[in-house]
C-alpha cells in the first residue's frame, strides 16, 4: 500500500521502529452491504526515483490542502478483512424523547 503525507510528527511515527496499522472502510448504499480490511506492516519512504515517480501513476489525492510530497509504502505482513450487512438504523435508533437536557448537558 502506498499513501502520500506531509511532514511531521504522524509521518515520523510511521516511519519509526514500530509496525503501523492501516484501516479500509467502505459500503455499498445500494445493497447494505459493508467491509472492513486492516493491513499490517513496516512502513517504509519511497526513496527510489523510479518508485517515486511509479507513484505518481497511482489515483492518491489528498483529502485535505496543503503540501504532501512525502509517499510512504506499507508492504503487507498481514491482511485481514470482514464482511457484513449494516443494521436498519430503525433498529437501533432511540428516537429523541423530547426531554430538555439538563443545565451542565
Amino acid at each position: 500500500m502506498v499513501f502520500r503525507t506531509g511532514a511531521g510528527t504522524k509521518l515520523a511515527a510511521a516511519l519509526g521502529e514500530f509496525p503501523v496499522a492501516m484501516e479500509v472502510d467502505g459500503v455499498d448504499a445500494n445493497t447494505g452491504v459493508a467491509w472492513s480490511v486492516v493491513l499490517h506492516g513496516k512502513a517504509a519512504p519511497v526513496k527510489q526515483l523510479d518508485d517515486v515517480i511509479n507513484t505518481f501513476s497511482l489515483p492518491l489525492f489528498p483529502w485535505e490542502s496543503g503540501k504532501k510530497d512525502h509517499f510512504v509504502r506499507v508492504p503487507a505482513d498481514s491482511i485481514s478483512g470482514r464482511r457484513f450487512t449494516v443494521t436498519e438504523p430503525l433498529t437501533w435508533w432511540t428516537p429523541y424523547s423530547g426531554i430538555k437536557p439538563s443545565a451542565l448537558e
